[in-house]
């Protein structure tokens, strides 16, 4: 393999109505491993769909090195496919299958070719990923999400690509699939390009492409180093801004200075004209005179303004778009020992199916706990949010709430009206706070002036998670028990850390469904809770966290 696997040169794209996504964008990724950054909305999705010849360029073009792989994030896959037809070995099985039942016909050669190993290829790169117990006839409906994304990668591996391209392999695996996934990819040899917001994954690759503005930038090391350096490109531009801001003023202040001299010395020298005793005309010619010289004066500090203002436009636009939200909760405080929820023997049926193993599970939140919830998918965790929270009654057990608040945040953020502002959704959740404080509350969400009164239908998906944020921790009452199910799905890297502040701030207790073990040990979880199998366990925090 040569020194460059992906060259994009001048790459232009837009969508049919002419929107552009792309316009000249031109850099190379080397052999190894290369995680793509950026914001929601960037286009990471599109790039990887020009590269992997999906959609086709308006303009420029892309040379791959070798044979291409991709997984992308929405698999099209038929749910009545088989295993087999998924992995693309269905037709030389059933050549195999043949010969060894005594077939010589020729296509049955040619249809295994040199592939005579392939059933065992393909049961060992389905074992690597978790899947050694499904059949290669079982049908694709049959699997769970998490399955279908293994699946699809053990399509990908078993061609044995040069390059692979993964858009969010991680979105919809447990966390030992999780694991499972970092193994393979630690151990692949070719060149390797995916789009992720999983910091665990991203932490193992060689090297961040970020993309930004239209351009691609590459950092050595993996997204620890490149967190590292973009904060420390961000400190010099917000330098960079504070400077440019204090020349405006400074540009300002002089002109208008200049002007108020300016002002005197006209008023001083039509006084000493008239007294003076000058013919009118010379009079008029010496007015005319110094308001040309105050005009010339006027217009060279209007331009160094100008300049200044440009300096600080520019300045601006270098600031990455990455602004930590900072709080203060108080009301959010629950007492050390009180208990919030006590659940004793809870357990739900699904028609014959009980959800939990035995008579049910038992949990019982104290204080500011903060609880991680994990397990394989399927296993009732929602279930038992929902029992934690109020909105399902078990079956048979009982659960005691205390006093206060409990709030419960889906990853569909779908708590808002969309079709309010946020201030109108922020004042419905807190009507007893003046409509200056609501204002203010709101700009420590980033909501400052046209912001706060936008659509919420309107927002990014960064944008209605931070509206979320605010209206539930500042509700009248607050909330003392927070219930969050995959609450960083779909999110940003940058909003995943505005999540992490909100929760660092917030002082009540907390229960998370997650399988990012990075934002979990982010957030400050002390207590780690696994339910599998029916049983709720707790367990120690992850090695690997």
């Amino acid at each position: 393999m040569s020194d460059v696997c992906i060259v994009c040169t001048n790459l232009s794209f837009s969508w049919p109505d002419d929107t552009p996504v792309f316009r000249n964008l031109s850099f190379t990724v080397p052999p190894g491993r290369t995680g793509l950054v950026a914001p929601n909305g960037a286009g990471k999705t599109t790039l990887l769909r020009l590269i992997a010849g999906d959609l086709t360029p308006t303009g420029g073009g892309v040379t791959v090195e070798g044979v291409l792989g991709y997984l992308p994030q929405n698999l099209p896959l038929a749910g009545d496919l088989t295993v087999a037809e998924v992995l693309g070995i269905d037709a030389a099985l059933a050549a195999l299958r043949a010969i060894e039942a005594g077939d010589a016909a020729e296509e049955h050669f040619t249809a295994v070719g040199d592939d005579w190993d392939v059933e065992e290829r393909s049961r060992a790169e389905l074992d690597r990923l978790g899947l050694g117990d499904v059949a290669l006839d079982r049908r694709l409906h049959t699997l769970s999400g998490g399955q279908v994304v293994s699946l699809g990668l053990a399509a990908q591996l078993l061609r044995r690509p040069d390059v692979l391209l993964l858009d969010e392999p991680t979105n919809n695996l447990d966390i030992d699939a999780r694991h499972r996934l970092y193994a393979v990819l630690e151990g692949w040899s070719g060149c390797l390009l995916v789009v992720s917001h999983d910091r665990v994954l991203l932490d193992r690759m060689d090297r961040i492409a970020e993309l930004d503005r239209g351009e691609v930038r590459l950092f050595g090391g993996n997204f620890t180093a490149y967190e590292e350096a973009a904060r420390t490109a961000r400190e010099a531009a917000e330098r960079t801004v504070r400077s440019a801001e204090q020349d405006v003023k400074r540009e300002k202040r002089e002109m208008q200075q200049a002007r108020e001299r300016a002002d005197r010395r006209a008023s001083n020298a039509a006084r000493n004209l008239g007294n003076a005793g000058l013919a009118r005309i010379v009079a008029g010619g010496l007015k005319r005179s110094a308001q040309e010289s105050a005009g010339r004066a006027q217009q060279a500090h209007a331009n160094r303004v100008s300049e200044a203002q440009n300096r600080l436009d520019e300045a601006s636009r270098s600031l990455r778009d990455d602004q930590a939200l900072t709080l203060d909760l108080p009301d959010t405080t629950v007492p050390a020992g009180r208990t919030v929820v006590a659940g004793e023997r809870m357990q739900v049926y699904h028609g014959d199916r009980a959800v939990f193993a035995g008579d049910g599970v038992d949990l019982t939140i104290r204080g500011p706990e903060r609880i991680a919830l994990t397990g394989p998918n399927g296993a009732g965790k929602s279930t038992l949010l929902r029992l934690l929270q109020g909105d399902l009654d078990p079956d048979t057990g009982q659960v005691h709430r205390a006093d206060g608040r409990v709030a419960y945040l889906s990853q569909r953020l779908d708590l808002l009206n969309l079709d309010r502002t946020v201030a109108e959704n922020f004042a419905a959740y807190a009507p007893d706070r003046p409509p200056a404080e609501r204002m203010n509350l709101l700009a420590r969400f980033l909501f400052r002036g046209a912001r706060a009164h936008l659509p919420v239908g309107v927002l990014s998906g960064g944008e209605r998670l931070r509206a979320t944020l605010a209206c539930v921790l500042y509700a009248q009452p607050a909330p003392h028990l927070l219930l969050l199910d995959e609450p960083t799905n779909n999110l940003d890297l940058v909003s995943v850390g505005q999540l992490g502040s909100a929760l660092t701030a917030y002082r009540g207790a907390f229960v998370v469904v997650s399988h990012d073990e990075r934002f979990l040990t982010d957030i400050g979880v002390q207590r780690w809770l696994r339910l599998d199998g029916g049983q709720l366990r707790e367990v120690p925090a992850p090695e690997h966290a």
